[in-house]
């Protein structure tokens, strides 16, 4: 952490800490399955290119020609089993095909358990966010009662900085929780 030297500079700080918290979260958000194809579920798949692991968006050109399926059109047709076999040894639980130009990867539809385990994934990933965002306001919170011990501040100052430093935190919790619910519902809805 930082120093904070004043009450603008500790709400600043609380600021952009959190708005990383909530950008992390949506990151996050967006590598969960939902029975819909999205580029964005291969995110997190790295390739062992000639030694390196890589990304696959930094391999090929990635399309959704369709609502079930994800098109991996590599730029070096030798990458196309290296490609096939990182998506085949994830966690997605996808299984990938390729006629040696492209890879296609279906995106099955979710069971009613699987949904059910994405809810409960999601509901995790939530609470980690939330408790990153509160230990960001616990953070600033210990730095603003600092300044006023310090005599950087007055106790006026310090308690309108508290003020706003929960509301900066109520403000951030509730976009995270509003991007978890829609994204429950999201995963919920039976195409």
């Amino acid at each position: 952490m930082s120093t904070i030297a004043t009450s603008k500079d500790a709400l600043a700080q609380a600021k952009t800490r959190m708005e990383k918290a909530v950008e992390d979260f949506r990151k996050e958000l967006g590598s969960v399955r939902t029975g819909r194809a999205n580029t964005s579920l291969l995110d997190h798949v790295r390739v062992d290119y000639h030694g390196t692991p890589m990304p696959i968006n930094q391999l090929g050109t990635l399309n959704v020609p369709d609502a079930s399926t994800i098109v991996i059109s590599p730029w070096d047709p030798g990458a196309v089993a290296l490609i096939d076999k990182a998506i085949r040894l994830t966690d997605l639980g996808l299984n990938p095909t390729n006629d040696g130009k492209v890879v296609r990867v279906p995106i099955p539809a979710l069971t009613e358990d699987r949904r059910k385990d994405m809810v409960k994934h999601i509901h995790k990933v939530l609470e980690n966010h939330r408790t990153a965002i509160r230990n960001i306001r616990r953070d600033i919170k210990e730095g603003v009662e600092k300044l006023e011990k310090e005599k950087k501040i007055s106790e006026d100052e310090r308690k309108r900085s508290l003020d706003e430093l929960e509301k900066v935190t109520h403000s951030e919790t509730k976009k995270i929780e509003d991007l978890s619910a829609a994204k429950e519902k999201e995963v919920m809805e039976i195409k």
